[in-house]
């Protein structure tokens, strides 16, 4: 099932969608974090046509995303430059994911500080080993190949990082595959939890840093990374490099922790 057969339903006129294909892209209960908020920034992007290119986005997850939904968008305020744009997922007639976008046209810059290569540069995504899927959720092996972003032996703390690329062929737009990858690592604080339990994103902030990013072959190093744990819940840094070690996109994330 492609990524495209997901988005089919999608049209953009609010109202009711089945979406027929989710079954590869569920993750337990609800569609993958990454693919609702590809639905809900689809649904903005074909309600309104030639919007700015995107540079931030708001996501809150609220409930479970199945089949049967409703979609909505609206312009919260159009300026010259910068237009924000509101989009939800409704299910079971409640809001299940809330999202925020942020469009705006490039303009002369004024302030230039590029964002620093990762730390431990792992080495491009070719040099480095396959990532097995065995305890990987089912829409990972599905859609994802993997490979190890991080030295093996290493300390590698509260921190997840691999390189992934999608293993269909797809025509999505850049900031689209930067959106349904971005959310596709665990959170870090896994690598430091006390016992055996499970884990659920609550919300993810997250800003574009190039719009037009196309990495070679597909692949970018994720990188999930808990900030603070503590009282149930992690902050979480999320990270995308292109195959060249250049940031894409930055972002963080508050995790539910149980067990």
């Amino acid at each position: 099932m492609t990524i495209a057969s997901l988005l089919e339903p999608v049209t953009g006129q609010p109202g009711p969608a089945r979406l027929t294909h989710a079954a590869d892209w569920m993750q337990g209960r609800t569609l993958y974090g990454g693919a609702s908020a590809l639905v809900a920034y689809t649904m903005a992007t074909r309600a309104f046509a030639d919007l700015p290119p995107l540079r931030a986005g708001q996501i809150a997850f609220v409930a479970p995303v199945g089949e049967e939904i409703a979609l909505s968008a609206e312009i919260i305020r159009q300026g010259r430059n910068v237009t924000q744009v509101r989009s939800e997922i409704i299910s079971d007639g409640k809001v299940a994911l809330s999202a925020f976008w942020l469009f705006a046209e490039g303009r002369e810059a004024n302030a230039l500080q590029p964002a620093p290569p990762p730390e431990n540069w792992p080495g491009p995504p070719e040099d480095t080993q396959e990532v097995t899927h065995s305890f990987a959720p089912s829409f990972v092996a599905k859609n994802f190949e993997l490979r190890h972003g991080q030295t093996r032996g290493d300390d590698r703390g509260a921190t997840v990082r691999r390189w992934a690329r999608l293993t269909e062929a797809h025509d999505l737009d850049p900031v689209s595959k930067l959106v349904l990858m971005g959310d596709v690592m665990p959170p870090g604080a896994m690598r430091v939890m006390q016992r055996q339990g499970s884990i659920s994103s609550i919300n993810w902030s997250f800003n574009v840093l190039d719009p037009e990013s196309r990495s070679r072959d597909g692949w970018y190093l994720a990188e999930n990374a808990s900030q603070h744990a503590a009282a149930g819940y992690s902050s979480e840094r999320l990270r995308l490099w292109d195959a060249d070690g250049r940031q894409v996109l930055d972002g963080i994330q508050c995790v539910a922790v149980f067990g």
